[in-house]
């Protein structure tokens, strides 16, 4: 028969954040694929897991890959670890996933900790919608891009960041967002745990004062529907009303509907627009 992809998530910081299922699935697997060997073997022998212990990480994620397959193809059960989290969230692990779907080999995910989720539940903002970028690209102008689709967003936004390049994130999120609200999550899970719940610009002045340490969670609020109408409303007005109405009826819009929808761009009422063509 052939075996099976466990996506195993670990823990984030401590080490009881671990579930049975998971521990025992590591025990049971013929092979363990870990992001970092080094740092894995750690969590093995706290738990007394003997399993044996192959490399699979951004460099190596296609040609492993293809040996992992192999494996299971063969008949052996393969557990995904990251370095701390739940695999395919920000990993290689989401390479290794589409590859087992497109060889026909089964997976499934064991439900453990996540950063980005548990920096949400602790961050104070609304947790009904949120998007997720992981890390910000590193090269300049593909970063700008990302910032520039961020600006409109209404969910709450998600992004991690390593403690030497906070400062320089911050800027970037102020000067392209604006003053957000934002909980800085640092240290999950660990002794040294904080939210700081601030603004960006707040954040921004604390840390180019205070050396930030430990992996960082930025939880950033959306925009504000209101905040959005606002700015639909501006662009309207340096348009007059018979120009704005072009715009839909040259679009094919009957009369009626392109005052309606006039009316709801600049925030008035339908009779309004009416008195105002007259």
């Amino acid at each position: 028969m052939q075996g099976k992809l466990y996506l195993c998530a670990t823990p984030i910081g401590n080490l009881e954040d671990i579930t049975l299922r998971v521990l025992r699935t590591l025990k049971e697997a013929d092979l363990i694929a870990a992001e970092d060997t080094r740092n894995s073997i750690r969590l093995l022998n706290r738990f007394e897991i003997k399993t044996p212990m192959t490399s699979y990480h951004e460099y190596n994620k296609i040609e492993k890959g293809h040996y992992l397959i192999e494996q299971m193809k063969g008949g052996k059960n393969v557990a995904l670890i990251t370095d701390a989290g739940t695999p395919g969230i920000s990993d290689p692990g989401e390479e290794l996933v589409k590859m087992c779907y497109e060889e026909g080999v089964e997976v499934t995910s064991l439900p453990g900790a996540s950063a980005c989720v548990t920096a949400l539940t602790l961050s104070g903002l609304s947790t009904r919608r949120f998007c997720f970028e992981a890390f910000l690209p590193s090269e300049k102008k593909e970063k700008q891009v990302v910032l520039e689709e961020l600006k409109g967003e209404t969910r709450t936004i998600i992004i991690y960041e390593a403690p030497h390049r906070l400062v320089r994130t911050l800027e970037e999120l102020l000067q392209t967002l604006g003053n957000r609200r934002v909980t800085v999550c640092r240290e999950l899970t660990k002794k040294h745990e904080t939210a700081f719940a601030t603004n960006l610009e707040e954040a921004l002045l604390h840390y180019k004062e205070t050396e930030p340490r430990g992996e960082c969670v930025l939880v950033i609020e959306g925009k504000s529907r209101r905040e959005m109408a606002e700015e639909a409303r501006r662009q309207w007005e340096g348009l007059s009303v018979e120009e704005h109405m072009e715009i839909y009826t040259g679009k094919g819009m009957d009369r009626k509907e392109a005052m309606k929808q006039v009316a709801k761009d600049r925030g008035v009422s339908r009779r309004d627009i009416y008195q105002m063509l007259l």
